[in-house]
């Protein structure tokens, strides 16, 4: 059992390889039904849904430990903890209800395995092309939905302005964006702290990751001599070996 998972987690078969984006399919399928029950009031059916998810997370968890040559270096990894927190709240999920948030951390995961990113390059064109882009729209998607929850969690039982997650995300989206409607502010001394952490360094970081999204600094054009994939979009020598390079450009924009 143990070879046969090995061969399904690390093997370079076609089996291995379905077994593998199957775990990429749940993954996004499991962050997902994070996100939408986060915005919905609590019923048993998501209660239900809770256990098998742990059950499911625990087992594909147990079984990378099991089969890792040293399953300490595995306890030592942030990504091995983030899936023991998730567990954790989806087992406890009314005593832990400020920290469901945290479930949604569990998307770093799925750009993060080296097999996974192998996987991806290989069978996948569009991903080989727009690996930088979708890498920086999931970093995205995870910071804001973070961010949010961290001005729903601290203010939903204080500010009347904010009453649901959506109310939070349009204050979250309009800060972020430096757009500053200001119908709805950050009550209290924890909440202008958060507005000040966000102005901060939310709207710098925000800022980077679209600007990645929407027009990547870096374009893929392999060294015909290092292989050194990844270069400035007007870069004229090879960073890696100073090999002269003829990158296609469309120019520069003034």
């Amino acid at each position: 059992m143990r070879e046969t998972l090995r061969a399904l987690y690390n093997g370079h078969t076609d089996r291995a390889r379905l077994f593998r984006f199957g775990l990429i399919v749940f993954d996004i399928l499991s962050i997902l039904f994070f996100v939408a029950t986060s915005m919905i009031e609590d019923q048993t059916w998501i209660y239900v849904v809770d256990g098998i998810l742990a059950v499911l997370i625990a087992s594909d968890l147990g079984a990378r430990l099991w089969i890792s040559d040293d399953p300490l270096s595995q306890l030592k990894e942030v990504m091995t903890w983030i899936d023991i927190v998730v567990i954790v709240t989806l087992l406890l999920p009314t005593l832990l209800s400020n920290f469901l948030f945290l479930r949604v951390v569990r998307a770093l995961r799925l750009l993060r395995s080296y097999r996974v990113l192998s996987d991806l390059r290989r069978d996948w064109a569009f991903f080989r092309r727009n690996e930088e882009v979708i890498q920086s729209a999931l970093n995205l998607g995870v910071f804001l939905f973070i961010m949010t929850a961290l001005v729903y969690v601290l203010q939903v039982n204080s500010n009347p302005n904010i009453k649901t997650y959506v109310d939070a995300l349009y204050f979250t989206v309009t800060t972020l964006t430096t757009t500053g409607f200001g119908d709805i502010t950050l009550q209290g001394t924890s909440g202008r702290i958060l507005s000040v952490l966000i102005m901060i360094f939310g709207v710098a970081l925000f800022l980077r990751l679209v600007q990645t999204i929407f027009r990547p600094s870096q374009v893929r054009f392999p060294c015909p001599d290092c292989g050194l994939q990844r270069h400035d979009a007007d870069a004229v020598h090879c960073k890696h070996c100073g090999r002269v390079l003829n990158i296609p450009t469309e120019g520069r924009d003034f």
